[in-house]
């Protein structure tokens, strides 16, 4: 069997160069948004702002300042889908388009997207947009024909500090382990793994290492994912109350019927 593999993404050392979402678009002939000419956004060196159906990696800068002025920070981070081990898109997904790889990845297969959008409303972390020319559901696929040839994906590979780092996912669970054990011997308290275990939608395949909030980096804190799995049972609880309450009334309303019957032919008697 195939082992599970994943994203560990350590922010401390992300220097926003984009080379992961330059080989991110050359590796998987994703074009220029706009043609290439791709307006400024006014969020520092940001120029794609979000994921979408033609950028599956995002890099984030967020500039933090005191109060004065005086002191600054800047927190980057390479964004990309997370391969949830209980992916909402996938179980929402009406046509088995949205398939998991024996790698564990989750992929789209693009031929038997019908464009219902289902899995975007599904997914809590904004990755699945529609092609607006090709009207079909895309993102990040995790080079799945890299990981079929035993290559890196294109982002891990081109990634000068190794913030991106690809493996075996219990080997990233390690590593990153021991890197936020390191930054606390260092006076770094802040950093903390966010996906890393299995209390959002069962674990991340892609997780993070962070230095502040999730919010801060555009990340939800909790994760509501209303799952057709789980609505299985509530729904079955309530369809047997209905139809027991359905044949309560209905035996009552029978009872009535048969005492009526009764006191009618008794006075006629």
């Amino acid at each position: 069997m195939t082992q599970t593999v994943g994203f560990y993404t350590d922010t401390t050392v992300c220097i926003g160069c984009k080379a992961c979402e330059v080989a991110c678009h050359q590796w998987n002939a994703l074009p220029a948004r706009g043609g290439g000419a791709v307006p400024l956004s006014g969020l520092s060196y940001d120029n794609t702002v979000h994921l979408s159906d033609l950028d599956w990696r995002h890099v984030r800068f967020i500039e933090q300042f005191s109060p004065d002025r005086s002191r600054a920070r800047w927190l980057m981070m390479s964004d990309v889908c997370k391969h949830c081990v209980n992916a909402p898109c996938l179980e929402v997904c009406p046509t088995g388009a949205i398939v998991r790889t024996e790698f564990d990845t989750v992929y789209i297969q693009e031929p038997v997207c019908n464009g219902c959008r289902d899995c975007i409303s599904a997914c809590p972390f904004g990755v699945i947009h529609v092609s607006e020319t090709e009207h079909i559901a895309r993102k990040c696929t995790f080079c799945y024909d890299r990981l079929k040839a035993g290559l890196v994906p294109a982002c891990a590979q081109a990634c000068p500090t190794r913030s991106i780092q690809f493996g075996p996912i219990d080997e990233m669970k390690r590593r990153a382990e021991e890197r936020v054990r390191r930054l606390h011997g260092q006076g770094e308290f802040d950093a903390y793994l966010y996906g890393a275990d299995d209390e959002i939608l069962g674990g991340l395949n892609a997780f993070y290492l962070l230095m502040d909030k999730p919010e801060v980096y555009h990340l939800p804190t909790k994760v509501v994912a209303r799952l057709p799995s789980r609505s299985v049972w509530p729904s079955s609880i309530r369809s047997i109350a209905a139809s027991l309450v359905m044949a309560l009334g209905a035996f009552l309303a029978f009872g009535r019927r048969k005492e009526a019957v009764s006191r009618t032919e008794a006075v006629e008697s």
